[in-house]
């Protein structure tokens, strides 16, 4: 099975440094995508993030649950069937990801939303 891509997409420099630590951390390099809304509009975003997860099957990981990052996701790749995405997006989903990249589509984003969750949950 071929890994999935993982995409962040987020407002200001926040997608890259996500991913950034997400490297940083993992020593893994070249397996998530970061995407910004700078400098861009709706439509131009919304291609952005397209290009970026292209035909293959891909998690993308939003910042917020609305605004422009999250339509531009759910706009243009929602119904996909081979994209998932996933709004609230922490470092610790991503690093997870990072190492479980090569479930299936559905598993790994049931995965990602619950360590996700776990995360932000506290002790």
């Amino acid at each position: 099975m071929t890994p999935l891509k993982g995409v962040v997409v987020g407002h200001g420099d926040l997608a890259k440094a996500m991913v950034h630590a997400a490297e940083e951390i993992t020593g893994v390099r070249g397996v998530l995508l970061s995407i910004s809304n700078v400098d861009c509009s709706r439509n131009d975003l919304e291609a952005r993030v397209q290009a970026a997860v292209g035909s293959d099957p891909s998690i993308v990981f939003v910042d917020l649950p609305s605004g422009s990052c999250f339509f531009a996701a759910m706009r243009g790749l929602g119904r996909l069937p081979h994209v998932r995405v996933i709004a609230g997006v922490n470092l610790t989903m991503l690093v997870d990801f990072v190492f479980h990249r090569e479930a299936a589509l559905d598993p790994a984003a049931t995965r990602a939303r619950e360590v996700g969750g776990r995360a932000i949950a506290g002790a």
